[in-house]
């Protein structure tokens, strides 16, 4: 059993996990229950995830989401979500209770709402921090915003089952209806129980472009061990006998056995 989430913010979704492992929870329950602790809560959305994220030109919080299980054919996601301060778990209804795979804008508002989804003001979707920030982004015309990014976790429970989600407000002040890589299955995660999982974060529109978490877990497969990174990486790590959750850092460098 083990948990893996991005950014230094994640400790509090690693140690949820923690403690949802200790109850028998499987993969992807850890994976829903511990993300929306995060997405729903403003203090965190200034890291760019969920309520309290940053809207987009339009002054409108519009969210990515996505859940993969190391089973096949197990995906769901949305995108361009208004309203709904947990869209992980919209997305996993997608995958649990709808033919498609993925569902956005006001496609995805719909189905959540009729999953028993309350869709939301905007305005309760934005903090003052958000508010300030996008009134800035008013006045220069420009993001001033340096704060990111997607919030991944990854789960591996007592069946060696593997689960990871990701979640993101997007791009501030990003052009309304963009999709970032986050909800892509290969670009924003990717996850097979055979060799195990990977979520991105950084530049979505650049990451799109070469399905990194899906060429990540192919090379796992084929048995290669490594690592990568072009910042210095905060992030956060539990396993099977450690008392609780601990931040870590990697350094950049790239290494491949």
């Amino acid at each position: 059993m083990a948990a893996v989430g991005t950014w230094a913010f994640s400790l509090a979704a690693v140690e949820r996990v923690r403690r949802l492992m200790a109850a028998g929870s499987g993969a992807t329950h850890c994976v829903q229950e511990a993300m929306a602790e995060l997405e729903n809560d403003k203090e965190t959305g200034c890291f760019v995830v969920g309520r309290g994220g940053f809207p987009n030109k339009a002054g409108v919080v519009q969210c990515d989401a996505a859940i993969m299980e190391g089973l096949p054919g197990r995906f769901g996601a949305v995108a361009a979500l208004p309203g709904v301060g947990i869209p992980l778990t919209v997305a996993r209804m997608v995958m649990d209770k709808n033919t498609h795979n993925m569902l956005v804008g006001e496609g995805a508002a719909a189905f959540a709402k009729e999953q028993g989804f309350s869709i939301e003001d905007n305005s309760d979707m934005m903090s003052e921090a958000g508010l300030d920030a996008y009134e800035e982004f008013l006045e220069n015309r420009k993001s001033t915003s340096k704060n990111h990014d997607t919030l991944g976790l990854i789960v591996l429970d007592h069946l060696g089952n593997i689960t990871v989600g990701v979640s993101t407000s997007g791009a501030p002040f990003k052009d309304p209806g963009r999709v970032g890589d986050s909800p892509l299955p290969g670009c924003g995660l990717y996850a097979d129980n055979r060799a195990g999982a990977a979520a991105a974060t950084g530049d979505g529109d650049k990451i799109m472009c070469f399905c990194p978490s899906f060429h990540v877990v192919q090379l796992m497969k084929q048995g290669e061990i490594g690592a990568a990174s072009t910042v210095s990486f905060p992030y956060t790590f539990w396993g099977y006998g450690m008392e609780a959750a601990e931040q870590r850092q990697s350094n950049p460098h790239t290494h491949i056995d």
